[in-house]
């Protein structure tokens, strides 16, 4: 096989499963699968999906599925699919700044990802991909928690009674919540992604 198909074919397949990927997201988002809400708390599992695009696929890919990841939860706050009480609370007060924070986090959690296991392959791939998983999910928390804040202000979140101070609000967000869903995007994006990467890397 010569390089010129043997390119297309990688493309071919990349295409592929990026396109599963996204539609595994949009799934998820729909049905009880992808999200576990508590009052305001939503933990998500969508990171899962994003995690493994970005180590299968690489920094394109972790994006664009950052970017569906996000869309779909911006769908969400109108109500569409399973509906995010928190989200239609952020987007009475400010549509534009919630679709930001809704997509812009998630786009950058894939995208740095796929940078971190890049990073880290080459010496310590199965460490990579544990890094990368786990990574997915903490930048996701980390950029949505920033984004919100500095979007919305703390004046703002408090009328939502996520506390009154910085301090606060991260308190409020950043519980259990989170630590649930880096454990579990650690968890299950390692094992599918490392097996994964093995049966696109036969099928090259």
């Amino acid at each position: 096989m010569n390089k010129k198909t043997n390119t297309k074919k990688n493309s071919t397949v990349m295409l592929a499963v990026s396109s599963v990927l996204a539609a595994i997201i949009v799934v998820m988002t729909f049905t009880p699968l992808g999200y576990l809400n508590i009052g305001f708390v939503e933990i998500t599992f969508l990171t899962i999906p994003v995690a493994v695009g970005a180590i299968v696929c690489g920094p394109a890919c972790g994006a664009f599925l950052g970017a569906v990841f996000g869309i779909t939860s911006y769908m969400q706050c109108f109500g569409i699919g399973r509906p995010s009480p928190f989200g239609a609370a952020l987007l009475s007060i400010n549509p534009v700044a919630t679709g930001i924070m809704c997509i812009v986090p998630r786009v950058l959690a894939g995208l740095l990802a796929a940078l971190v296991f890049m990073a880290f392959k080459g010496k310590h791939k199965n460490i990579s991909y544990a890094l990368t998983s786990l990574s997915t999910g903490f930048f996701n928390t980390l950029f949505f928690v920033a984004c919100l804040i500095g979007l919305f202000g703390t004046d703002k979140l408090s009328t939502l009674g996520l506390g009154d101070s910085i301090v606060k609000i991260i308190a409020t967000l950043v519980t259990v919540n989170a630590v649930i869903e880096w454990a579990v995007c650690l968890v299950i994006g390692l094992a599918i992604s490392k097996a994964l990467d093995a049966v696109i890397k036969q099928k090259r």
